[in-house]
């Protein structure tokens, strides 16, 4: 293993708490979420040298996942991968509880039915704290275009909160 290699390595284990979460954002559920991560960096180790010195990165792991969840979902046809696990919340007032796991499943569902360029944007902007401009390079969209993925990201989730009807969605090339 040459140095290169060897920080390059290092470099992508540090990122692995945020790669899963991407997953997660993408995929939906959690075995959907490893394996997508386990490809992702499976694919990133056997083209490490691919990557750009004085590139960033979680932007070139970003961008292989979300490809790689495409060629996903393309294989699987229209089938989606989400998860129904519980979520472990800790509280004694059982009132609380059921109504904190309802809005999380709530939020869930909201964000598993946006379209998925909308929801990798999400997962950046939102759950990344990435810059709108860091989010448009990560992805190799414009700027604009991650602003009114987001817009409209933000509008369909909170219409389905409200329980309100939206306007479908086009498909974004």
């Amino acid at each position: 293993m040459t140095k290169d290699n060897l920080a390059f390595r290092q470099e992508l284990v540090s990122l692995l708490p945020r790669l899963k979460r991407f997953a997660m954002a993408l995929a939906g559920g959690r075995d959907a979420a490893d394996d997508l991560l386990q490809s992702a960096v499976e694919r990133a180790l056997r083209k490490w040298d691919y990557f750009e010195e004085g590139k960033r990165l979680d932007s070139w792991m970003f961008k292989i996942m979300q490809n790689l969840w495409f060629d996903i979902r393309r294989a699987a046809s229209a089938e989606r991968w989400v998860s129904d696990d519980g979520v472990d919340i800790p509280g004694e007032d059982g009132r609380e509880l059921v109504e904190t796991r309802e809005e999380l499943r709530l939020a869930r569902e909201a964000f598993a039915a946006l379209p998925e360029e909308q929801r990798a944007v999400v997962a950046l902007v939102v759950l990344e704290g990435f810059s709108y401009a860091a989010a448009a390079d990560a992805l190799e969209i414009p700027i604009g275009t991650v602003m009114s993925r987001l817009a409209r990201a933000r509008g369909a989730m909170a219409a389905r909160a409200r329980g309100t009807t939206v306007m479908p969605v086009r498909k974004e090339k």
